[in-house]
């Protein structure tokens, strides 16, 4: 099974994908682009904002890549692997929010969260994308301003709150649990069966 992780799953790719994200987030630093705001104007939006997408696409494209065959003999459960790699994931995107910021490791994981429970439904490319598509609404839907004038975001745009909100890291953990146990359980995919 370690090699079926290594080869077929590719799940090293993950732990390349933050190692390469810890080093752009250094160089690209505060860098912004501009984001147009429904709510009136166009607003900047740090780069390194949309880097958990990264992640994500990472994750699908490991999720993507098996072997029905092997999978339906194999002795480990094969969802159970890939639940362990996703919450390793997370782990790790923790350790990269130490250097980067921990909103990204917030949002990675509400992010990670939103696809799983996407990819249930669907596909991991459309998985991905509605990580991405949460993202910009955010910025497009999510911001506001409060009776004094000053820039602030509504209630629901979690990837817009800041890194010490604990609402906001409860609510992505809670949908994170969720998705884990739904969004990777082996009744989810054709001809396979749960245990």
């Amino acid at each position: 099974m370690n090699r079926y992780t290594f080869v077929v799953r590719r799940w090293w790719t993950v732990p390349v994908a933050l190692v390469l994200l810890v080093l752009t987030s250094g160089t690209v630093g505060t860098g912004e682009v501009p984001v147009p705001s429904l709510n009136g104007g166009m607003a900047g939006a740090r780069v390194t904002y949309f880097t958990p997408v990264i992640v994500v696409v990472a994750v699908m494209y490991c999720l993507d890549r098996r072997l029905l065959a092997a999978e339906t003999t194999a002795v480990v459960p094969v969802h159970r692997l890939d639940q362990g790699a996703v919450a390793l994931t997370v782990l790790l995107a923790h350790g990269a929010g130490l250097v980067v910021g921990l909103d990204f490791a917030r949002n990675v994981t509400l992010l990670l969260a939103l696809a799983l429970l996407v990819r249930r439904l669907s596909n991991e490319a459309a998985a991905t994308v509605a990580g991405l598509a949460f993202l910009i609404l955010n910025l497009m839907l999510g911001r506001a301003h409060d009776a004094g004038g000053h820039a602030t975001h509504t209630w629901w745009a979690l990837a817009l709150y800041p890194a010490g909100s604990a609402g906001a890291w409860l609510v992505s953990a809670g949908l994170f649990l969720l998705a884990l146990a739904l969004g990777l359980s082996a009744s989810r995919r054709p001809g396979l069966t749960a245990p």
